[in-house]
C-alpha cells in the first residue's frame, strides 16, 4: 500500500512538474524556430560580391597589415560559386531551435535535450566575433550527459538587435533557464563575452548556478596593486597592456565608435568578412595556415549569420553599453570554477584566475585559441565534460 502510495504521489509531483513547465513555457511564448533565409537575401548578397571595389594592397602583404587579400579574395570566390549556404541551413536546423520573448526581447536558442534522465543542464554561452554555431561540434559530444541550452547572446545571431551589459545578458538567461525551461540549477560554460555572462550569471543567481567553466576569466585593467600580484600576474598584465597597444583597435572602437564602423560591415560583405576573419586568424592556434584550423565552409557560415541578420552592430555595440559599468561579472566568483587556458589566447597564469574565481580546476590546454569549442572541438569538450563530473 506505502509502495502504491508513494507511487502515486511520485506521478503527481512529475505532472505537476510538466504542468508548470507548460505553463512557464507559455508565458514565455516559446516557440519552434527554423533559419530560413530569403532568396531574395542571398541574391542581394551575390550582386554585392560580384561588385566589390577590391583596395590596394602591398606586394606579400600577409596578415601583416590585417585581413590577408590574398587568402581574403580566395575566401570570397569560394563564398560566391563554392559555397552552398542552402546545406549549412540545413545542418544548422538539424538540431532543434527555439525562440522566447523575455523582457520584451526575443532570444533564440538551441534546445538539446539527452536521452539520459540524469543529465544536467548545461548553458552554453558564446562571444564575439562567433556566435552560437561555435558550439556546434561540440554538441554530440556532450548530448550523452548534458540538457544543452545554447542561446544567441542579445544583439547577436537571430536574437533581438540590442546590446546589453554581461549582467542584462545574465537577467534574460537565467529567465530562460529558470522559468521558460524549468531548470531550477543548472552549469554555464562560456569564452569571451560568454565568460563575463558566465560570472554575472554565478554572482547574481549563485542558487541557480552549480559551476560555471571559462576559457577567459578577465584581464588586468592597469589598475591593481602590482605589490599584491605575483611575477606571473604582473608578467601577464605587462602582456596584455603590450597586446592593448598591437590588438586591441578593435575593442576600443567597439567600446566607442561602434556605430562609424557599423555602416561600412553592415552594407559590404567583403568588408564585414574582413573583419571576422582576422580575428579568427589571430586568435586560433598560430601554426599552419587559417585553413588548418577552420574549414572555409566554417568561416563563412559564421559570418553568413552575422550578415543575414543583420547584428554586426548591435554585437559590437554590446562592447560600449559594457564600457562604463560597474558589473558583477567584474567581481570575483564564489561559484565552482573550472578554466582552461589555450595557447591561441592570452596566457592567464593559474593565480591571475584565482584572485578572480573559485578555482577548482585549471588546464594548461595542448591545442587551441579563442574558439576552442570550434577549432579543437574533442579537447574542449572533453576538459568542459571532465570539469563539471567532476562538480556532481
Amino acid at each position: 500500500m506505502k509502495q502504491i502510495i508513494l507511487l502515486l504521489a511520485i506521478a503527481v509531483i512529475t505532472e505537476t512538474a510538466h504542468a508548470q513547465t507548460q505553463k512557464t513555457s507559455h508565458m514565455f511564448n516559446v516557440k519552434p524556430f527554423r533559419i530560413d533565409v530569403q532568396q531574395t537575401v542571398l541574391d542581394d548578397l551575390q550582386n554585392r560580391l560580384r561588385q566589390t571595389r577590391w583596395p590596394d594592397a602591398p606586394e606579400n602583404a600577409g596578415w601583416k597589415y590585417g585581413t590577408d587579400p590574398v587568402f581574403l579574395q580566395s575566401l570570397i570566390a569560394y563564398w560566391q560559386d563554392g559555397y552552398d549556404w542552402r546545406r549549412q541551413e540545413a545542418a544548422l536546423n538539424e538540431f532543434p531551435q527555439f525562440t522566447a520573448e523575455i523582457d520584451g526581447l526575443t532570444i533564440h536558442f538551441l534546445h538539446i535535450k539527452s536521452k539520459n534522465p540524469n543529465a544536467r543542464p548545461l548553458l552554453l554561452l558564446h562571444g564575439w566575433p562567433d556566435c552560437f554555431y561555435r558550439y556546434y561540434k561540440v554538441i554530440p559530444l556532450l548530448t550523452d550527459d548534458y540538457d544543452m541550452v545554447i542561446p544567441s547572446i542579445p544583439g547577436f545571431g537571430f536574437s533581438s538587435r540590442v546590446a546589453m551589459t554581461d549582467d542584462g545578458s545574465a537577467k534574460i538567461f537565467a529567465m530562460l533557464m529558470k522559468e521558460a525551461l524549468g531548470y531550477p540549477t543548472f552549469l554555464v560554460a562560456g569564452g569571451d563575452v560568454g565568460s563575463g555572462i558566465a560570472k554575472s550569471l554565478a554572482n547574481l543567481h549563485p542558487e541557480n548556478v552549480a559551476a560555471i567553466h571559462l576559457s577567459d576569466v578577465g584581464y588586468p585593467k592597469g589598475s591593481e596593486d602590482w605589490s599584491t600580484m605575483t611575477k606571473a600576474e604582473q608578467e601577464f598584465g605587462q602582456f596584455i597592456q603590450q597586446w592593448w597597444y598591437t590588438e586591441g583597435a578593435y575593442a576600443m572602437l567597439h567600446s566607442t565608435k561602434p556605430q562609424t564602423q557599423a555602416y561600412g560591415l553592415n552594407d559590404s560583405p567583403v568588408g564585414l568578412a574582413s573583419w571576422i576573419i582576422e580575428k579568427f586568424n589571430t586568435w586560433r592556434t598560430q601554426d599552419g595556415t587559417i585553413e588548418d584550423h577552420f574549414t572555409k565552409d566554417e568561416l563563412i557560415t559564421n559570418i553568413m549569420i552575422y550578415w543575414v541578420s543583420q547584428t554586426i552592430n548591435s554585437s559590437m555595440r554590446t562592447y560600449a553599453v559594457n564600457f562604463y559599468q560597474q558589473l558583477a561579472s567584474g567581481q570575483k566568483v564564489n561559484t565552482p570554477t573550472g578554466v582552461a587556458t589555450f595557447p591561441g589566447d592570452a596566457p592567464t597564469p593559474k593565480e591571475w584566475a584565482e584572485r578572480n574565481v573559485n578555482l577548482k580546476r585549471f588546464t594548461v590546454m595542448e591545442k587551441g585559441g579563442h574558439f576552442a569549442a570550434l577549432e579543437t572541438p574533442e579537447l574542449w569538450a572533453r576538459e568542459v565534460d571532465g570539469f563539471f563530473k567532476a562538480t556532481r
